[in-house]
């Protein structure tokens, strides 16, 4: 049985992706919204919603997935945190929702091996990340890239204020207490990703390359088929793939 999807943001790459991609994941897309069209006009008709458009139409998006019990997957990024939070707390009773910062299978096994990895490797190896992607891309760092310094805090007991985007002038010394995270923009570069823990006479890199925009499409799509059988609540990729 095919899950319907009401797909918004249907023009941007990623949104090309996942109508390429949809019949290849047992999905069909009911419609394709974008900028100036109503998605309130086709979602009595699916079984899930796909967000890839912006992420200030993330509100509006949720909240009409709520008002009709439809799960959601969220796959735009740029969110402040208080904006992200107040989304969640409006919809985590209601309906399931998958809220990734990058839906490869890929990337999130990279996820669950910068957990193991810091669990092991603290004080003594210092942590940075890397992300690149192409010219177009609109946030820094990436969501991705945030959810590995998500990662990386947690382990370590740090906060926000721990993270230092990028370095110029005299810094100083790098506090033991500090990760690194560095955004590089160019050329066409769909995304990479490395978390480095640098130690005294040994470095660990962990890296994923992404090379063709499908696997995201992919992830997505798998995220709201498996969305259509869970509970409410807010999940991401690990979830999906059983990793946690």
């Amino acid at each position: 049985m095919q899950t319907r999807i009401l797909l918004i943001g249907a023009k941007g790459r990623m949104g090309q992706a996942i109508q390429a991609e949809a019949a290849k994941q047992a999905c069909c897309i009911v419609a394709a919204c974008d900028v100036g069209d109503d998605p309130a006009e086709n979602v009595t008709d699916c079984d899930a919603i796909i967000d890839f458009s912006f992420h200030e139409a993330t509100r509006s998006v949720a909240e009409l997935a709520k008002s009709n019990g439809k799960p959601l997957v969220i796959g735009t990024t740029g969110h402040q945190a208080d904006a992200r939070a107040a989304i969640i707390a409006s919809v985590e009773a209601v309906i399931p929702v998958v809220w990734a910062g990058n839906y490869s299978v890929g990337v999130n096994v990279l996820n669950f091996l910068t957990a193991r990895a810091a669990a092991i490797l603290q004080e003594g190896y210092d942590a940075e990340v890397l992300e690149l992607h192409h010219n177009r891309k609109r946030d820094a760092p990436s969501g991705t890239a945030e959810r590995l310094l998500e990662i990386l805090r947690e382990s370590r007991g740090l906060t926000a204020h721990d993270v230092r985007h990028g370095r110029a002038g005299i810094v100083g010394e790098r506090p033991v207490q500090e990760i690194g995270a560095h955004a590089v923009r160019g050329g066409d570069i769909v995304g990479e990703h490395t978390v480095y823990f640098c130690g005294q006479g040994e470095r660990i890199e962990l890296t994923h390359r992404a090379t063709d925009r499908r696997i995201f499409a992919q992830g997505a799509l798998r995220a709201a088929v498996w969305a259509g059988k869970a509970k409410a609540g807010v999940y991401n990729m690990e979830d999906v793939l059983g990793l946690r």
